[in-house]
């Protein structure tokens, strides 16, 4: 039986007025990287809050996902790549997306253009419209130009959301809804056994900007439909929780693990003094990517730290 190790790191926090033990889980010679393995799966990797112009860190998650990605492409033809979100600061136009994601994530000599399956933050919102974003990625942003799509990897559904619907008052009522009945029918036609949903802002959250209540009507819906997982990003951290319901409840048996993912190349940011409930683990002043392996029935998941040091391997069955 692998044992657990816990470390607790006191690390700044750039908006708070104290320091607080974070709960993290370094990697151990006992739980090797190959924890995130699963045999005859494919690959999903991604992160949100992404490409800053004038800093690194963009550039290094980029080759970190081209390498995990190449290093799986001979054999798993069905790897993906996403976004949670932000993907290019600070508000999302088309400089921004030439100059500060184009030359890291935008290269179009990586894989990750290739295979990536994007979805829309608050920043892309800071233009009218998101229109950068949607005239930019085009079809991949998906075909309703509404910034929420889905699409299949292997033996698993994955759903693209826009949660700005959901959150900014700025989308009507009529809106937020065509989005809910649409999740409603894809969730309806999907025949996978296992899914899993992604968005930018999350409903449950230690971070700077914290929970959000205003997307629980999304996960309803998908805890309704069975899913499995739900990522996003908007905190710049890596935070995991055990599974629940809408409303943070725990629930082993129908619950949904969400995992927040915001450590692509924004400013990093630390954690609110009290945990959210069923908060696990949480990690902060690390830049990396989520490494997802998608089985027939079940999942493995591990934070890629960049320079691939490897935080964090978990699993679960599907529903």
């Amino acid at each position: 039986m692998r044992r657990s190790y816990v470390v607790l790191a006191v690390l700044p926090l750039l908006s708070f007025s104290c320091k607080i033990p974070v709960q993290v889980t370094p990697p151990t010679a006992d739980a090797p990287p190959k924890l995130v393995a699963l045999t005859g799966a494919s690959v999903l990797v991604g992160v949100g809050d992404i490409a800053v112009c004038g800093t690194k860190a963009a550039s290094q998650t980029a080759q970190l996902m081209d390498s995990l990605l190449q290093a799986d492409s001979a054999a798993k033809v069905n790897d993906a790549a996403f976004t949670l979100g932000d993907n290019a600061y600070p508000s999302g136009s088309a400089t921004d997306y030439s100059v500060c994601w184009g030359p890291t994530w935008g290269d179009s000599a990586r894989r990750i253009m290739k295979v990536l399956h994007p979805s829309p933050g608050n920043h892309e919102y800071n233009t009218q419209g998101a229109t950068p974003y949607l005239q930019y990625f085009g079809s991949k942003a998906g075909s309703s130009k509404k910034g929420y799509y889905s699409y299949n990897v292997g033996d698993w559904h994955i759903i693209s959301l826009n949660s700005e619907i959901a959150v900014d008052p700025a989308f009507s009522a009529q809106d937020r809804q065509a989005q809910l009945d649409w999740l409603k029918q894809d969730l309806q036609s999907n025949k996978k056994l296992c899914t899993m949903a992604y968005w930018h802002n999350p409903r449950f959250s230690t971070g700077w900007h914290g929970s959000d209540v205003s997307l629980q009507p999304l996960w309803q819906i998908l805890y309704d439909g069975n899913a499995d997982l739900i990522l996003s990003g908007h905190d710049h951290d890596y935070e995991r929780f055990r599974p629940q319901t809408p409303a943070g409840v725990l629930d082993s048996v129908r619950g949904i693990t969400e995992m927040v993912v915001g450590t692509g190349g924004g400013d990093l940011r630390g954690f609110r003094s009290t945990p959210a409930p069923n908060s696990i683990v949480r990690i902060e002043g690390h830049y990396g990517v989520l490494k997802l392996t998608l089985g027939k029935e079940e999942w493995r998941a591990a934070f890629i730290e960049v320079g691939g040091r490897v935080w964090d391997p978990s699993g679960g069955k599907c529903h």
